[in-house]
């Protein structure tokens, strides 16, 4: 996502990438601790609630982003993550309110428009994700205008690809910009049923551009999701 608040941040939205389940488990018990003896702590809350979600624990992840923002009401609009951890809870009306919610701080976000249609795809059908998409002015970031164009259905994967640009695995902005094409490449095919496009897509997000951060996260765990 492109836009979240200073305090979000800070209460460990970044936190990623844990080498392995037992050095998950061992965050989320040292969190656990900390909220033990602070139960007021929000940024424990927030921290454990990226945890359970990379752990593939959503439901307990929603439920630490819920008592986050119990303690900070006023970062529920900015809080795309329990969002996207509506989705893989299969809470779809949820995530869609989410992400209409976002859309009031985060207007130009081609990743929101691109969840709220996730959503209302389960939640309705294709065609109902379309009709409401959620229009974007302009999203600097590359190849997101080709990515919102691909779910609007005037686009195509290979324009998305093409809008990444050359491939070079050295080069921290090519890796992130096609670690996020594929991503929602993968996403786009889940919404269409497409399941063996949808493996193929997500686990080059997830491994050949794997990224260290929020996004690069979620590929991970879809990947894992949809191989086990």
């Amino acid at each position: 996502m492109s836009v979240t608040s200073a305090l979000l941040m800070a209460f460990g939205l970044p936190q990623v990438g844990a080498d392995s389940i037992t050095e998950l488990r061992t965050t989320v018990a040292t969190l656990t601790r900390q909220i033990d003896e602070n139960p007021d702590s929000a940024s424990a809350y927030q921290s454990r609630g990226v945890a359970y979600f990379e752990l593939g624990e959503f439901k307990k992840s929603i439920s630490d982003f819920d008592r986050f923002i119990q303690l900070y009401p006023n970062q529920e609009p900015h809080h795309w993550q329990r969002g996207i951890a509506y989705y893989y809870a299969h809470e779809y009306e949820k995530g869609v309110q989410q992400f209409e919610l976002h859309k009031s701080v985060n207007p130009n976000d081609v990743e929101n428009a691109v969840w709220h249609f996730l959503c209302k795809a389960k939640l309705e059908n294709v065609q109902a994700a379309r009709d409401s998409l959620i229009p974007i002015k302009f999203d600097s970031r590359i190849p997101m205008v080709q990515i919102w164009e691909l779910f609007s259905g005037i686009g195509s994967p290979e324009k998305v690809l093409l809008a990444a640009g050359p491939i070079d695995t050295g080069s921290g902005i090519s890796r992130q910009r096609h670690c996020y094409a594929h991503l929602y490449i993968g996403l786009y095919h889940e919404a269409l049923g497409q399941s063996e496009l949808v493996k193929k897509h997500i686990s080059l997000a997830a491994n050949e551009f794997s990224m260290p951060n929020y996004m690069g996260m979620v590929a991970r765990v879809h990947n894992r999701l949809i191989n086990h």
